[in-house]
């Protein structure tokens, strides 16, 4: 179909189209008005296309803030390049925004810079209501006073053209605009239209590809900024998704037929996508009454011999703590998700912090040691996934897996994986169990011991959360709690011993020494290379097993002068009232560190709700090499 572009209200703009290496773009509006989606959209055309992209949400923390609000931002921010992208990026470059308001809570963040470009909804200059009209005029000079370049355009009324309600038509208006700004393939971009609406009927599927096609039309005649971003890899199969579908895809891929949750933001999204695709395989979602009872379906699942899996958020694991300590001690395998968000108590619930790592390692009753690893990129989400359950079965007790609300939310390419069959879940085993082998027969080297399933003729035995003997028989005497706790510790030392120490990312040896953990990973090495080009002698360390650590970290940390963690969770400024080297509360992987190195770990951590970017990282290393004065709090 041919569409005649809609009536410009200026002679179309006269531009030539200009090859950059990359580009960073947001689309901010009230919540409801799908912006988010057409991001979502818009990156994965780009991913589709070959180029390297990575997404951020921005989610207001009221699930329905007022309409023009300051606070209620929401909204998505797309990075995309010709190379592989692994963070959000710091200042970007060119934004549409559907209302002027939304504006100010993201240049509070410093989301932008003198010169972003930003494509305003130009209707609330005419608005009937004065004050409105007003706070427009108002909002336009102070932007273009601070150096926004602001282009007003009338989005919506290009839209009403198509669609009787604006709100629901603007974002896929947006994606055929961004599309034609950035030179993609229309003809992608009404692919994924149809695969995004494909079920809700072909005549949803028609309107959006027309309002596609008029947002492309739109951008040729009123907007006078194009740019072509190459393609990375493009015709290679990947995946496009986000951290919480990959964990879905995980599971699936690892042969976890059952998965216990509770809706917790913001983990919600593994249980609407596993909701789908789950059953399709032979799988089970149970949707369980609250955080207590899934945990308790999973763990009795997996008792009955098929590893089951639950997911949650930081208030869920809190409440599945008593559950998990009974995995720990019943030594019944297990694989908990945790995606972690602001806190404590309700916190942040749509926002991101690293703020679990030390309440998953300790917030339990008596010993209680399990593994803890942490993915630190969305294809590293799936991965671990299946990793996880082998540990479980290997080791036999619960695995948690740490990942948080940017990785869970983020979109990003991976190339597809290759089906491996042994990532599959074995057979449940229904042979004999042989006679004379005692049901925690603990290896006094390892601390390992094989695994009764339920059915197996020979190997009944009492499952308890009490102290127990190795025949499974509740025991108090000092000895058998003892060696209870000897074996199941030794476990970890036992996993331990099969790592490989981490390579630093940079230089081998010199100044200072990054370690992060997580979602950081990609802003971490990306301000490591720039401090790099600056001639300082750095490196960053990423660490995914965390308990029990990856060997040969003291080793390491000895070669730098300095070394200092960064994370998205809560420690002391060094220069705030009372504190002082005593009494200064250390981000979280920071304590672990110091305590198991007894090397002087430093810190930077900061807790802004929202992913730390490569430069704000960058002026917080240069402050540790150049002594500056500056407080480490630095940039939000």
């Amino acid at each position: 179909m041919t569409v005649a572009p809609p009536a410009a209200t200026t002679q179309p703009p006269r531009r030539t189209r200009q090859r950059v290496s990359e580009r960073i773009v947001e689309i901010v509006s009230d919540s409801g008005e799908g912006a988010q989606k057409a991001g979502q959209t818009f990156g994965t055309v780009c991913a589709k296309l070959g180029n390297g992209v990575w997404t951020v949400e921005i989610i207001p923390a009221e699930i329905k803030p007022p309409a023009r609000s300051r606070a209620g931002a929401s909204g998505i921010r797309v990075r995309f390049g010709d190379h592989e992208i692994t963070n959000r990026g710091d200042r970007a470059d060119l934004v549409v925004a559907f209302n002027e308001q939304v504006l100010y809570g993201r240049i509070g963040s410093r989301a932008y810079r003198p010169g972003t470009i930003v494509l305003l909804e130009s209707k609330w200059a005419e608005d009937p209501q004065p004050e409105v009209r007003e706070q427009y005029a108002t909002a336009l000079g102070e932007f273009r006073e601070q150096g926004l370049e602001v282009i007003e355009l009338p989005l919506e009324k290009a839209c009403l053209e198509i669609v009787g309600d604006a709100r629901v038509g603007k974002n896929m208006f947006v994606v055929g605009l961004l599309c034609e700004v950035f030179g993609c393939d229309i003809e992608r971009a009404l692919a994924e239209v149809r695969e995004v609406f494909g079920r809700k009927g072909e005549e949803v599927v028609r309107s959006n590809q027309e309002l596609v096609r008029r947002g492309w039309a739109f951008a040729e005649a009123h907007v006078p900024y194009a740019w072509e971003v190459p393609a990375w890899r493009a015709g290679e199969p990947v995946l496009v998704m986000n951290g919480n579908q990959a964990v879905g895809l995980g599971i699936m891929a690892a042969g976890m037929e059952m998965v216990a949750m509770y809706p917790i933001t913001p983990a919600t999204s593994v249980s609407h996508y596993l909701g789908r695709a789950l059953p399709v395989v032979g799988g089970f979602l149970h949707q369980a009454e609250d955080e207590i009872a899934a945990v308790g379906f999973a763990i009795g699942a997996s008792y009955a011999g098929q590893t089951a899996c639950t997911i949650t958020s930081g208030p869920g694991l809190a409440l599945k703590t008593e559950f998990l300590g009974l995995a720990v001690m019943a030594e019944i395998p297990l694989v908990v998700v945790v995606v972690q968000r602001g806190g404590p108590s309700t916190g942040l619930p749509t926002k991101v912090e690293q703020a679990d790592l030390l309440a998953t390692l300790f917030g339990a009753p008596g010993d209680s040691p399990k593994i803890v690893i942490a993915p630190a990129t969305i294809e590293e989400c799936f991965h671990f996934v299946v990793l996880a359950r082998k540990l479980a079965e290997e080791f036999r007790g619960p695995v948690v897996v740490l990942t948080d609300a940017n990785l869970a939310t983020g979109v990003a390419p991976f190339p597809r994986p290759a089906i491996d069959p042994a990532w599959l879940a074995p057979p449940i085993d229904q042979t004999p169990w042989p006679t004379g082998i005692a049901p925690y027969d603990w290896d006094p080297e390892t601390g390992l011991s094989a695994r009764p399933i339920p059915g197996q003729r020979g190997g009944e035995y009492v499952v308890t959360g009490l102290a127990h003997t190795r025949g499974g028989k509740v025991a108090y005497d000092a000895f058998s709690n003892q060696e209870g706790c000897d074996m199941r510790s030794r476990k970890l030392a036992a996993l331990a011993r099969t790592l490989k120490p981490p390579r630093p990312h940079g230089a081998e040896a010199g100044e200072l020494l990054v370690v992060g953990w997580g979602s950081t990973l990609g802003a971490i090495e990306e301000a490591v290379d720039l401090l790099r080009a600056d001639g300082h002698s750095v490196a960053s360390l990423h660490l995914r097993f965390l308990s029990p650590f990856e060997p040969g970290l003291a080793e390491i940390f000895g070669r730098f002068e300095k070394v200092m963690t960064v994370e998205i969770n809560y420690s002391d400024d060094p220069a705030a009232p009372l504190i002082t080297d005593e009494t200064r509360r250390r981000a979280q992987l920071a304590q672990l560190l110091r305590e198991r190195t007894l090397v002087d770990v430093d810190c930077w951590s900061t807790v802004p709700g929202q992913p730390l970017g490569p430069v704000q990282i960058a002026e917080q290393v240069r402050a540790r090499l150049g002594a500056a004065t500056t407080s480490p709090r630095g940039v939000v």
